[in-house]
């Protein structure tokens, strides 16, 4: 299998979101930064509570997945069900915000490192409007692997040789890999052809790639890589699903008229009716 070349660099910028946590965006910064099915991917890290203490509080989401990855800390996750959910160190949340859910994700810390992701994934068009689920992950829910050269890698979602992820058979048959690499060490991941696959390195960097960064790949053969130095990245990939993405705020639709319509639901009440 040939290998996928970088066609473009993202590198993550200063934003803001929730109540003024401080975070970087590398997809999502405008519309012409996502990669279907990926909206957006956001780091938080930071040691000084002011940059995260005041959280997510109680929002709403209509029309795409939310998956959130700690790294270190700890956040609470309730929703308008009354459904709590605790995402400690190396746990996930996968949440498929369908046709309404309205949560919080607030910190249960004082001090001390906070760090992690979110990433939103969208949803086709048929199951935008499915029941709101998720399902909570702690680190010992995720397999993983280890590499002959002494790396290792977390498979969150889709497969890895022959390990299954945590998560498999989500909408848009989404790989999420969190890939550890010695210094000088290469990696090698089949994608189906079609699919988009991006890295987003967190620790150190990659041949081509700078820390902080996504490198988005072409779209036929294998992701191959190498670590330029002791290095941590995300791998993600997935189905494109090729329909109009229409985004305001927390709603991702597809027409502008079914975001007034979840803009109606959520002012009266009904969004997660």
């Amino acid at each position: 299998m040939t290998a996928r070349k970088i066609t473009r660099i993202i590198e993550s910028i200063p934003a803001s979101d929730g109540a003024g946590v401080k975070l970087r965006r590398s997809l999502g910064q405008s519309q012409f930064s996502r990669l279907d099915p990926f909206l957006m991917l956001d780091e938080f890290s930071s040691d000084d509570a002011a940059d995260y203490i005041a959280g997510f509080p109680s929002h709403p989401h209509r029309g795409f997945e939310t998956v959130t990855y700690i790294l270190d800390g700890h956040m609470l996750h309730e929703d308008h069900l009354g459904n709590k959910g605790n995402l400690k160190p190396g746990g996930v949340q996968w949440m498929s915000a369908g046709r309404g859910i309205i949560h919080s994700e607030m910190p249960q810390q004082e001090s001390g490192r906070m760090r992690g992701f979110q990433l939103w994934v969208n949803l086709p068009a048929k199951e935008k409007m499915k029941p709101a689920g998720y399902k909570d992950l702690q680190a010992s829910d995720i397999p993983e692997v280890q590499l002959k050269d002494g790396g290792k890698v977390r498979v969150i979602a889709g497969r890895f040789g022959d390990t299954n992820g945590a998560i498999i058979g989500t909408a848009t048959d989404a790989t999420y890999l969190d890939v550890h690499l010695p210094a000088g060490a290469t990696f090698a991941h089949p994608v189906a052809d079609g699919y988009n696959a991006f890295a987003y390195v967190y620790e150190g960097a990659l041949d081509g790639v700078p820390s902080r960064a996504a490198a988005v790949f072409s779209t036929h053969g294998s992701v191959e890589v190498r670590a330029k130095e002791a290095t941590r990245f995300l791998l993600l990939a997935g189905r494109p699903i090729g329909e109009p993405v229409v985004q305001y705020g927390p709603f991702v639709m597809n027409t502008r008229e079914e975001i007034e319509q979840a803009i109606r639901d959520y002012q009266a009440g009904k969004l997660a009716a």
